[in-house]
């Protein structure tokens, strides 16, 4: 890397990551600025490469929980594993995970001062910068220091969850050994475009030509595999090149010469992680050459893993339901997966979500299944009141042939904070009744501050 000339004054350093997170909010006119060349040539400046496997992964849903299963698996192999991801539940450093461990806020603090230097932060005593000065949003100048850290911590495999979209995304100025694309719906159409088959090329686009690329998607849109066709990628689609099936009490898999059979089912829940392992199974085995596993490390990969927020049960009275869906192709497989559950006296929902989603979707979705709504303001300008949503329910709580409340039993009430809106919910339960909170990260986290919480209602 080029030297940068000692007469600079020191770049901006603080002591600690709260300081580093508070700073970066502020450097870029911008919260989302869709593009690679501004983050690609600060990437260059810190000469930022991997030299091990890159898997990127990229979709609507469902990429979570699909980094989450290659890291738990290639772990058992024995592998030295580095995940970033985003957004997080309570504190930043869950965005990074190395050998499973989510990362230290004081190993983060001289990733950052590098981003900065490297960015042109520094100043020659005329005033001048040493290099051109460049911009990053906060997301592009924590996504660069993570990528930092994790190209310092001498991994054997890297899996890189993409922000948003996949074409512009700040982690795709990594070239990806393997890209895996979980499903696509339509979220984020701002940024995306309005059609599954304008955000399929959008997701497409960590594709590389030559490289593996796997489509977990049952239903993909026609534009992935046209831009797979197009750059050259090599293309796994379920049913073509891998497939799964199952019983009650185990599933298999199979593709391109390889078999995996008597697996038990993720420990994730939910019907469609089942889809998501499938996807991962054939990134494996699409790398097995550079990183060969046992059958054994995939069953206890995926008996072992964990992710919080996913469907997430926490056995109590009442039970607790944690679920970062949000949006609706997210909150129908949440339905599917509470309808499965066998029954409850009374279901009570907390909800925050943001305001740029299909709120009256979503809320139409759970309707049916809500007894007791608890809407939750949330602490990001992005997000819907919790008035604002009251008012989108009530609006989609309407039966049209009559003109009346379509369930007129149902409560709704708001609060200014998921922690309250929880704690409402826990004073109006019984101990066999559920409570679930779902909608943003914000929801989720907002629960999830001081802990996992363990529910105790009151019996009559």
């Amino acid at each position: 890397m080029t030297e940068l000339p000692h007469t600079l004054t020191p770049s901006k350093t603080f002591e600690t990551l709260a300081e580093w997170l508070e700073y970066c909010e502020k450097l870029h006119a911008k919260p989302i600025d869709m593009g690679l060349e501004r983050v690609r040539a600060v990437a260059q400046r810190m000469e930022i490469r991997f030299d091990c496997p890159v898997i990127t992964v990229a979709g609507t849903n469902g990429k979570g929980s699909t980094c989450a299963m290659a890291e738990s698996i290639l772990s058992q192999a024995g592998y030295k594993t580095g995940v970033f991801t985003s957004p997080h539940l309570v504190h930043f450093e869950e965005r990074l995970r190395i050998a499973e461990v989510p990362v230290k806020a004081a190993e983060l603090i001289a990733s950052f001062a590098r981003v900065d230097e490297a960015r042109g932060s520094k100043k020659a005593e005329n005033g001048s910068s040493a290099v051109p000065e460049i911009s990053l949003t906060y997301f592009e100048f924590t996504t660069l220091a993570l990528l930092d850290v994790m190209v310092n911590a001498k991994l054997d495999v890297a899996i890189l969850e993409v922000g948003l979209g996949g074409r512009l995304d700040a982690v795709n100025i990594i070239d990806a050994d393997c890209a895996i694309i979980t499903s696509i719906d339509l979220d984020h159409m701002e940024f995306l475009g309005d059609t599954r088959e304008k955000i399929g090329f959008e997701k497409a686009g960590i594709m590389r030509a030559g490289k593996h690329a796997i489509v977990s998607d049952p239903m993909p849109p026609a534009s992935v595999q046209a831009h797979a066709e197009a750059i050259g990628a090599d293309l796994w689609l379920v049913g073509r090149d891998f497939n799964f099936s199952g019983d009650k009490l185990q599933w298999a898999w199979a593709g391109r010469g390889k078999r995996f059979a008597g697996l038990a089912y993720p420990a994730l829940r939910g019907a469609n992680q089942l889809v998501n392992a499938s996807g991962v199974l054939a990134a494996l085995t699409a790398l097995r050459e550079r990183l060969p596993i046992t059958a054994q490390a995939v069953r206890n990969g995926l008996a072992f893993v964990e992710l919080p927020g996913r469907f997430q049960i926490i056995p109590g009275e009442p039970n607790l339901i944690l679920d970062v869906g949000h949006n609706p192709h997210a909150i129908a497989a949440l339905a599917v997966n509470l309808d499965a559950m066998g029954f409850a006296p009374c279901t009570h929902a907390v909800f925050g979500a943001m305001a740029d989603k299909d709120l009256a979707n979503m809320l139409q979705r759970m309707n049916p299944l809500v007894d007791k709504w608890y809407f939750t303001d949330l602490p990001t300008a992005r997000a819907a009141t919790a008035a604002d949503l009251l008012s989108i329910w009530q609006g989609v709580n309407v039966d049209k042939k009559t003109g009346e409340k379509a369930r007129k039993d149902v409560e709704a009430h708001c609060y200014s904070s998921p922690k309250m809106a929880l704690d409402a919910a826990i004073a109006q339960s019984a101990p066999t009744d559920r409570i679930v909170v779902f909608g943003s990260f914000f929801t989720v986290g907002g629960v999830l501050q001081d802990g996992v919480p363990r529910l105790q209602a009151r019996h009559v």
